[in-house]
């Protein structure tokens, strides 16, 4: 019983901290905007996510073109970059360091099921397939790149659908925000705690969807 009462805490104390992390990123952004930093922060985000990291890079897009739209270009550029620099991260991970680093990362997230059945995706002839819509969705990137490394897919496609799905997904956010940037951000800021609990949902159904796969 002491052990289900811990664990029944530690979910709302995760979800606390990580809605904590998003607000402080997003105020962050807004007091930063102008500044370089803020892009620099943001493509190294894209990066780390693509291989590591389990938070998107689209709260601080969504910061950073909200509160400057004509930025919205460079943004939303240099967010794809970083995440396909992330991509071949990811891919170098899963093809050279599978053991030493790929394998750990897999236990850190409780993923062994559903990386076997991503295993397999990749196998067959639906593998390219389920990259461009982990590229594009909010299904977990970093399953999606060390896999096409350890299963030896050919660089090549792999850079390529990557590149589309990263580009099309951040690149539909900032023209949405170019567009509707003033009532964006205010609806944003008026319903925070509902847009990172939102945030949050998908995030965790992202891996939900590659556990029941």
């Amino acid at each position: 019983m002491m052990v289900c009462a811990k664990d029944a805490q530690t979910g709302p104390i995760m979800i606390k901290k990580i809605r904590a992390w998003i607000r402080g990123m997003y105020d962050w952004t807004m007091k930063w905007a102008d500044s370089p930093q803020s892009l620099l922060a943001l493509f190294l985000i894209a990066l780390v996510e693509s291989s590591v990291f389990p938070i998107p890079p689209d709260v601080l897009l969504i910061a950073i073109v909200a509160a400057n739209t004509h930025r919205w270009v460079s943004a939303a550029l240099l967010c794809t970059a970083g995440s396909v620099v992330g991509a071949a991260v990811g891919y170098w991970i899963g093809m050279m360091a599978m053991p030493t680093i790929g394998q750990p990362i897999i236990d850190f997230y409780q993923a062994q099921g559903a990386w076997d059945r991503v295993e397999a995706m990749y196998r067959s002839d639906v593998g390219i397939w389920f990259l461009l819509a982990a590229a594009f969705t909010p299904i977990p990137f970093k399953v999606a790149t060390i896999a096409a490394g350890a299963t030896g897919m050919a660089l090549g496609p792999f850079v390529v659908v990557s590149l589309i799905g990263r580009a099309s997904r951040f690149f539909l956010v900032a023209i949405i925000l170019r567009i509707f940037g003033a009532p964006v951000r205010a609806m944003i800021e008026t319903h925070f705690d509902k847009f990172s609990l939102a945030f949050l949902v998908l995030l965790v159904a992202g891996f939900l969807v590659i556990r029941v796969m």
